[in-house]
């Protein structure tokens, strides 16, 4: 029980911090894979149209993908964008890609745009994720974020817990308290952000 109050004010705690967060608006056909050096679940995201972020740095992995039948399928190569935001929100508006020169530019310029709530362009840093790196995007970033790259952030090379491992950890630090299905479905009503937030305090409670 007592580990259950503390769980639910944490809670609270979170929900009265997010007063002063960003908003990150999610264009449907962005795929957001790796945020502040921790890799996203999809399940985190699914019908999600945003996630609010803490005021300051951050950091993006994402892709975009435009489906369509055989060729006219379209995957854009992994990107990186670091910034500093103290808007209101954030969004990142994607150029034309309806045919395959727009895409060949897209991919080789990083010709999006980081934008805020007024339509004016935030200041960033972009780059492409090395091409020799596999599909495992959260291990790629911490070798990234080690290295002098043009968008790299030393301190996310530190977050290399996964969301799906933070997972297991929470319900293992839960499953010994009677009200777990309530809480757990409390905890389902936040966005991704303020989850991994709350996963990484559990996190801290249980080796306290």
């Amino acid at each position: 029980m007592k580990l259950s109050l503390t769980a639910t004010g944490l809670l609270l705690l979170l929900v009265s911090a997010s007063c002063q967060a960003i908003t990150l608006k999610l264009d449907p056909e962005i795929e957001l894979l790796v945020l502040d050096g921790r890799k996203i679940s999809g399940s985190l995201l699914k019908g999600a149209g945003s996630l609010e972020l803490e005021r300051g740095q951050h950091q993006f992995l994402f892709r975009v993908e435009k489906p369509g039948a055989d060729a006219a399928h379209f995957q854009s190569v992994p990107m990186i964008v670091t910034f500093n935001a103290n808007a209101h929100s954030v969004a990142i508006r994607l150029p034309a890609l309806n045919n395959r020169r727009e895409r060949t530019t897209f991919d080789k310029t990083l010709n999006f745009q980081l934008i805020d709530e007024r339509g004016m362009e935030i200041t960033s840093l972009r780059d492409h994720l090395p091409k020799e790196s596999d599909n495992d995007f959260e291990k790629a970033m911490v070798n990234y974020n080690r290295d002098a790259h043009a968008a790299s952030v030393p301190r996310f090379a530190l977050h290399s817990l996964s969301v799906s491992e933070a997972q297991l950890n929470m319900d293992y630090a839960w499953q010994d308290v009677s009200d777990l299905p309530s809480l757990q479905g409390w905890f389902k009503r936040f966005d991704a952000a303020t989850r991994l937030r709350f996963i990484s305090w559990m996190k801290t409670l249980r080796t306290s």
